[in-house]
């Protein structure tokens, strides 16, 4: 080997060296990261903060909440479909998750989340699981409206005799995914009659607590709502609901509905260990007591923790069965729609 070819093998082995350096130093920087997971969260911030606290405190995981509401995260995971940042979606309601769900968006739950919820607060599919709970209820002022002529069913506030004398929030996924059940138990047909006499019978607001502040004031004698939205006033100063009763239409009525809050690991995940560690977590005892303990006043649906005391019991709902997984947002949508009540 000639002088200038000794220069540059000698050149070529050092600078091969360096590189190797480089790569071990750049290795040893990156396991000393702590791992970290990404949250799409449609559940109420407060919530799901405390359990990120906790979860990392326990496992040295860190995780990064990116906040919004059901329908538009669930909309953003699909239009970024393989290429999305999230590892897991959190939603309040169902119909976000079925809708992630039908995309083929979603990884196999391990089955060891799974055990730790009863099968009535999941979908049949093992996709995601229920995270929490919150019932559907009618919300009335009882100044202005007597017992004995509250409704027997949900089905009844079509009837003409209702024009004017019950509230909604038609634009939010609380009251869209109690249409998805409707639909799912009723059918079309009798969806389609429902949304016709709410649109002659109810008064719009935005969102379920203006809704029960409207009854509360007696501006309209009730309203559909989710529970919680009551429960957690009275546990503050109970100015918005101070007027007002819970009527739980019970016997397995569509008004009796109990919405499932979901959770799942997305497939293209790269993080998916972290990830269904999370949602184990959430599912799991510790998970579940803070929801049980927290102000929120959903229920609890995981690993036999029970519900805040001041909740009516899950088991004394008399709520109907409803497949999480079958609840269609698009179709609601469209019905609610052609009605003229979105």
């Amino acid at each position: 080997m000639t002088a200038g070819w000794k220069t540059i093998a000698g050149a070529m082995f050092l600078a091969s060296t360096l590189v190797g350096l480089t790569a071990c130093s750049n290795d040893s920087d990156t396991s000393n990261e702590p791992e970290q997971i990404t949250v799409y969260n449609a559940q109420h911030e407060s919530l799901t903060q405390e359990w990120v606290d906790e979860f990392t405190a326990q496992s040295g995981i860190k995780v990064n909440l990116r906040n919004g509401d059901d329908t538009e995260l669930g909309n953003q995971i699909v239009a970024e479909g393989g290429a999305s940042p999230a590892d897991v979606f959190l939603t309040e309601n169902s119909p976000a998750m079925a809708l992630v769900e039908t995309a083929g968006l979603f990884a196999d739950l391990d089955p060891d989340t799974l055990a730790q919820v009863p099968q009535q607060y999941r979908p049949s599919t093992g996709k995601w699981t229920g995270i929490a709970a919150r019932s559907t209820v009618f919300v009335y002022n009882k100044d202005k409206l007597p017992q004995d002529q509250l409704p027997k069913s949900l089905l009844d506030l079509q009837d003409p005799s209702w024009k004017g004398r019950w509230a909604a929030s038609p634009s939010g996924a609380d009251f869209q995914a109690i249409v998805s059940a409707l639909l799912e138990l009723k059918g079309e047909d009798a969806t389609r009659a429902w949304l016709a006499g709410m649109k002659e019978n109810a008064v719009p607001y935005k969102g379920n607590s203006a809704v029960m502040k409207a009854v509360n004031a007696g501006e309209v004698p009730g309203g559909v709502i989710y529970h919680y939205y009551w429960f957690g006033d009275q546990a503050k100063t109970g100015e918005n609901s101070a007027n007002t009763a819970l009527h739980y239409f019970k016997n397995e009525d569509p008004g009796a509905f109990v919405s499932v809050s979901g959770g799942g690991v997305l497939e293209s995940s790269n993080k998916a260990v972290a990830a269904q560690q999370f949602l184990r977590f959430v599912t799991g005892k510790s998970g579940q007591e803070i929801l049980q303990k927290g102000d929120s006043f959903e229920y609890a649906v995981g690993s036999n923790v029970p519900s805040n005391p001041a909740l009516v019991p899950l088991a004394d709902l008399q709520a109907p069965t409803v497949d999480p997984s079958k609840l269609n947002s698009q179709k609601v949508t469209q019905l609610m729609t052609e009605a003229g009540v979105l």
